[in-house]
């Protein structure tokens, strides 16, 4: 079989991809240029080059970078129409996309922008996302509780969960014990990363203080096999990112990399890309290269992708829809590529 082709063909879920680390350099380029904000290179091939993935305090620079260059609902929009563009053009076909909401544009205005794209994409290109409004950890606790209240207001217009994402270190989710009690009594789920750059005690506080649902990257959970077992059980999905971990330390290079033993453990394990173009990847990339470094074959590969789609916060008529177009589609894929 043509397993990289198979791939690139393929129908595809994205649970754990951030807007703003999606942003293409051309695009932080014009925006920065449109609102007169400087940046370190005033060229395309500059920005390019300034992307490329040094360490943790270079990606945090940057995505403070293109947050600060979200001025208005048109550059959400931009941003959120470009994005589609880029599932699109990998068949990825729906996307729970993290967001993380500036503070100097009302949110009922960040939503529209959203909501304007993702009906411009489900019209223009056949993709369509849903949102994952973020807390960032390190942000005081105001504003913490502040971005719970806007997930809660965007219940029902396309806001799915609430999430936690930025540093781990010294920011557990018992820093937002208002947001949570919030988004309790409110019915938004929680999706919190954790288990990235701190291990176990990370995942066991977002399991037992935030109830999640879903964690985003979770790798670290091998660390403790109590945990490994509290998650087996209960089959709490792991949004992995297996190049964003190579990138940022988490392992030293792909080869190494747990997902092989978070599989092996039966935990519930999906294929993610994190922020695409900051780590040079995208989701068809990790799909291609865990396949080449872990052996993977096409039925494993599907495996992933329908196990993200099972897991998807969406309507139950929704969800059983999808599942037949993807088995469907993919019966006549592995015959066309075997």
């Amino acid at each position: 079989m043509n397993l990289p082709d198979f791939i690139r063909a393929m129908p595809k879920i994205e649970l754990h991809v951030h807007l703003q680390g999606s942003t293409r350099p051309e695009t932080l380029l014009k925006l920065a240029q449109h609102h007169h904000i400087a940046l370190p290179a005033d060229t395309v091939e500059g920005i390019r080059e300034w992307y490329t993935f040094r360490d943790f305090p270079h990606f945090v620079e940057i995505y403070g970078v293109i947050c600060d260059c979200i001025q208005a609902p048109d550059d959400i929009e931009l941003l959120a129409r470009e994005f589609l563009q880029g599932q699109a053009s990998q068949n990825i076909r729906y996307t729970e996309l993290t967001y993380t909401p500036p503070r100097r544009i009302p949110f009922d205005e960040q939503l529209d922008a959203l909501n304007r794209a993702r009906v411009w994409g489900e019209a223009e290109l056949g993709v369509t996302m849903n949102y994952i409004v973020d807390i960032p950890r390190e942000c005081e606790v105001e504003v913490g509780n502040l971005i719970a209240d806007w997930a809660i207001s965007g219940m029902g217009q396309g806001v799915i969960a609430l999430g936690l994402g930025g540093p781990e270190v010294d920011n557990p989710p018992e820093k937002y014990p208002e947001a949570y009690a919030k988004i309790k009594a409110a019915g938004l789920i929680s999706i919190p990363h954790a288990g990235e750059t701190v291990g176990a005690a990370s995942i066991w506080s977002a399991l037992k203080f935030t109830d999640a649902v879903r964690i985003g990257h979770g790798v670290r959970c091998l660390e403790d096999p109590a945990l490994v077992e509290e998650l087996r059980r209960r089959q709490i999905p792991l949004e992995v990112c297996p190049t964003s971990n190579v990138c940022l330390k988490v392992v030293d290079q792909l080869e190494n990399h747990p997902l092989p033993h978070l599989l092996e453990a039966g935990l519930y394990v999906t294929l993610n890309s994190d922020d695409p173009p900051m780590f040079n990847t995208t989701l068809t990339e990790e799909y291609i290269r865990c396949a080449d470094v872990f052996g993977f074959d096409a039925n494993r590969i599907e495996q992933f992708v329908m196990d993200a789609l099972r897991v998807t916060i969406l309507p139950a008529d929704q969800k059983a829809k999808l599942m037949g177009q993807y088995q469907a589609e993919f019966a006549t894929l592995k015959s066309r590529y075997s």
